[in-house]
């Protein structure tokens, strides 16, 4: 009697389990199936808007369904052709509008105020082949005009200090001897080779033409001059700390007695932060122009790791 009574609790408690798993079951089939629709949703969303974004497109779509949301008339060519009826409720005016062509002037590739070289070609026998007299010019056509391109190159110049002295005081002992030095110049950047022609370039293709030092490199290795972007980047901010600083404050100097200044901000990266922070964090750019009324204008950059106020106040004072 008392084993019957076990089995029966036994198989009671299989069937709940069974059934409980049966209904776990159930509900990660009908989970299944949300998140296959969801995938399918989200699919359909991305093919939509990856042919919205890299497929052809064309002024004359009229529904452009925003959030991912597909058209309801794209696939139907019902709603893209014209309307037709029997008869046109307006009557269509059709007219030609004749423009005036603009012809391209032939030296409109050149800017005013280029040096002009001309080359002119006479014939090579100026004898009349009828009565072997002399020829006359009688007038003279531009044929064309072309680009003509003179490649940059690189000198080296030495500078040699010649030294004299006087022999005539040299043999009379009673005088001091005489001996004159020629004095070359100081150079840009003291024990450089970079002479001030090369430093222009460089800081030229850096900040106006936006030409990494890295690059700069190979050009100057094929003009002659064998160097590496640690010598420009050494190059620049000696000429910067040297000869651009004295002009800096120069012009801040005059910039600081203005009544009205225009300021603003953007964002920038710095590598290197003094602050410890990584290079995604936010740093400053800040532009300070003077206004064209008060004087030949002035504009001033200032990096900073933020757009406080006391950037403002700092640079101002």
């Amino acid at each position: 009697m008392d084993g019957n009574v076990v089995n029966d609790v036994s198989n009671d408690s299989n069937e709940k389990l069974i059934q409980l798993l049966e209904e776990q079951l159930a509900q990660s089939n009908k989970r299944n199936e949300e998140l296959l629709k969801q995938i399918e949703s989200l699919s359909q969303q991305v093919r939509y808007l990856t042919k919205l974004l890299y497929g052809s497109k064309s002024e004359k779509s009229k529904y452009q369904a925003p959030d991912g949301q597909c058209s309801l008339f794209d696939d139907d060519s019902f709603f893209n052709e014209p309307e037709h009826t029997e008869e046109q409720s307006t009557d269509t005016v059709t007219y030609t509008v004749v423009r005036k062509i603009h012809k391209k002037k032939r030296n409109d590739f050149f800017v005013d105020g280029l040096e002009i070289e001309e080359i002119h070609h006479h014939p090579e026998n100026l004898q009349c082949e009828c009565c072997q007299s002399q020829m006359t010019e009688i007038g003279s056509t531009i044929v064309r005009e072309e680009a003509k391109f003179i490649p940059a190159i690189v000198k080296r110049v030495r500078h040699i200090e010649h030294a004299y002295e006087c022999r005539n005081c040299k043999k009379d002992l009673s005088k001091n001897s005489q001996i004159k030095r020629g004095k070359a110049p100081q150079p840009a950047i003291q024990r450089s080779i970079a002479g001030p022609t090369v430093l222009a370039k460089i800081i030229y293709d850096k900040f106006v033409q936006y030409l990494p030092l890295y690059r700069q490199v190979k050009e100057w290795n094929h003009y002659g001059l064998l160097t590496n972007d640690k010598n420009l980047s050494n190059w620049v901010i000696r000429i910067a700390e040297d000869w651009l600083h004295p002009i800096y404050h120069r012009m801040k100097e005059l910039l600081m007695k203005k009544s009205i200044l225009h300021i603003d901000e953007t964002y920038a990266q710095i590598l290197n932060r003094s602050d410890g922070k990584s290079a995604q964090s936010n740093a400053y750019n800040w532009v300070f122009r003077s206004v064209a009324s008060q004087g030949p204008t002035i504009v001033m950059f200032h990096s900073a790791l933020s757009r406080s106020r006391e950037v403002l106040k700092d640079f101002v004072e």
